[in-house]
C-alpha cells in the first residue's frame, strides 16, 4: 500500500476516528486505526459501539489495507513538517513515513482481523442542516440520565414527523426537548433513541453550517454522514418515557424573563451551592418580580431579578444547576416560564413563535 496526501487533512482524519478507537480491548485490533487505500484514503476508529469513518482525498499508487498504531501514528503526523506525506506499507506491515527530510518506520497489522461495521441497509435516509442538527444535540444532551438501571433513558430520543424533527432527554428531574421545523416535509414517521455517548461524537464533527447532514436509520443502528465523516452508533432499546404526559400545559402562572438576566442572579446566588453543601435556590414570584434566595452551612445569598407578569407569590425550590442548565440551553433573549403551584414543575416555553423548545424542571421541596 502506498499513498500520499497533504497533512493537514490526515490530521483532520486522524482527530475524528481517533475518538472511537478502543482504548483497552481484548480485541487489540481494534485499538489501532482502519487505513483503507483504493480510490482514496478511509480511516476508520471503532471501539465495538460507535464507528467513524473518515475519507481523505489522497494520491494512491499501490491499494491495500492495514491496522496502524493509532497513538503513535497520529503523535508523528502531527509532528511532521506541513506539505504531502507520503506512507508505504510493504508486505510485511513495515510502515514508512516521510514528509520532507523527516521519516519514521513504524509497524503496522493485517486488517483481516479487523471486525466488520455494523450494516444498517439501503433505507432512506433524512437530510437534515448541520446547524439544526448540532442544536437539537446540544439543547437536549445534558439532560440524558446517567443511571444505568434505566439504559434506555441514558440516550436522546428522535421523532420524526412530516413537519418536524424532535430531539428529547429525560433523567427523571427534567426534561428537555428541541425541536425543529425543515422547509420540505420529511415525508417520514420515526422515533429511535441514540446513546447520548454516539451522539456527543456526532456533535463533535457538526459544524455551524447549512450544508446538509444526513442520517439513515436501521433495525439496530444509525448511520450519520457529515461532509467527509460517517458515524453508525448502535440504538437503545426500551420504554421511553411518555413525555407528553408530563409535561405541564395550561398553567395558570406564565411570566416573561429575560434569560441573561435570570440565569445571572441564579448563579450568584448558586456560588455558595456545591456537591458538598447543597440547598436549592429558594424562588419568591411576586408581580414583576422574582426573590432568589439560598442557604447552606458556609453562607447564604439573596438576588432579584425582574418579570414580566404576576407571580402571584408563588415559592418554589430548584436545583441551581438543573435550572441554570436549562436556561443556558434556551435559544433566545426571552423565555416564557411557566408555573402551577409550589410542588409543580417550572417549564421553559418560547416568548414567540420563532423557536419550538421546552424545558421542564422538577421543583425541590423546601423547609417553610
Amino acid at each position: 500500500m502506498r499513498f500520499t496526501c497533504e497533512k493537514s487533512m490526515l490530521v483532520t482524519g486522524l482527530n475524528i476516528t481517533g475518538r472511537t478507537v478502543a482504548q483497552k480491548s481484548a480485541l487489540s485490533v481494534i485499538e489501532g486505526i482502519l487505513c483503507r487505500a483504493g480510490a482514496g484514503l478511509t480511516l476508520t476508529g471503532f471501539n465495538m459501539e460507535t464507528a467513524i469513518t473518515y475519507e481523505i482525498d489522497a494520491e494512491v499508487s499501490n491499494m491495500g489495507s492495514c491496522v496502524l498504531p493509532a497513538k503513535l501514528f497520529g503523535d508523528i503526523i502531527r509532528r511532521l513538517p506541513e506539505g504531502p506525506v507520503t506512507v508505504v506499507v510493504d508486505e510485511n506491515y513495515k510502515v514508512s513515513i516521510r514528509a520532507g527530510y523527516a521519516s519514521f518506520t513504524i509497524s503496522a497489522e493485517s486488517a483481516e482481523d479487523y471486525p466488520e461495521l455494523p450494516d444498517v441497509g439501503s433505507g432512506r435516509s433524512i437530510n437534515i442542516p448541520q446547524n439544526a442538527l448540532k442544536n437539537l444535540i446540544s439543547g437536549t444532551i445534558f439532560s440524558v440520565s446517567e443511571n444505568q438501571g434505566r439504559p434506555i433513558h441514558t440516550g436522546v430520543k428522535f421523532e420524526v414527523e412530516d413537519t418536524a424533527v424532535s430531539a428529547i432527554a429525560v433523567d427523571g428531574f427534567r426534561l428537555a426537548r428541541r425541536t425543529y421545523h425543515p422547509e420540505t416535509p420529511t415525508g417520514r414517521s420515526l422515533s429511535f433513541v441514540v446513546p447520548a455517548q454516539g451522539l456527543k461524537e456526532v456533535e463533535k464533527i457538526l459544524q455551524d453550517t447549512e450544508e446538509e447532514a444526513a442520517f439513515t436509520l436501521g433495525s439496530k443502528h444509525i448511520l450519520f454522514q457529515i461532509g467527509a465523516a460517517t458515524l453508525v452508533c448502535r440504538l437503545l432499546e426500551g420504554e421511553f418515557l411518555e413525555w407528553r404526559r408530563v409535561v405541564p400545559t395550561n398553567c395558570p402562572v406564565k411570566l416573561v424573563a429575560n434569560v441573561s438576566d435570570l440565569t445571572s442572579s441564579i448563579e450568584r446566588v448558586g456560588l455558595i451551592v456545591s456537591e458538598k453543601y447543597k440547598s436549592p435556590v429558594r424562588c419568591l414570584f411576586s408581580n414583576q418580580l422574582v426573590l432568589l434566595k439560598t442557604n447552606t452551612t458556609i453562607g447564604a445569598a439573596e438576588d432579584r431579578c425582574t418579570l414580566a407578569g404576576d407571580g402571584k407569590e408563588l415559592e418554589i425550590g430548584f436545583n441551581v444547576r438543573y435550572l441554570c442548565d436549562a436556561l443556558r440551553a434556551v435559544p433566545a433573549e426571552e423565555v416564557v416560564l411557566e408555573l402551577t403551584n409550589g410542588l409543580s414543575p417550572i417549564v421553559l416555553t418560547p416568548a414567540d413563535d420563532k423557536q419550538d423548545f421546552a424545558y421542564m424542571v422538577l421543583p425541590v421541596r423546601i423547609n417553610s
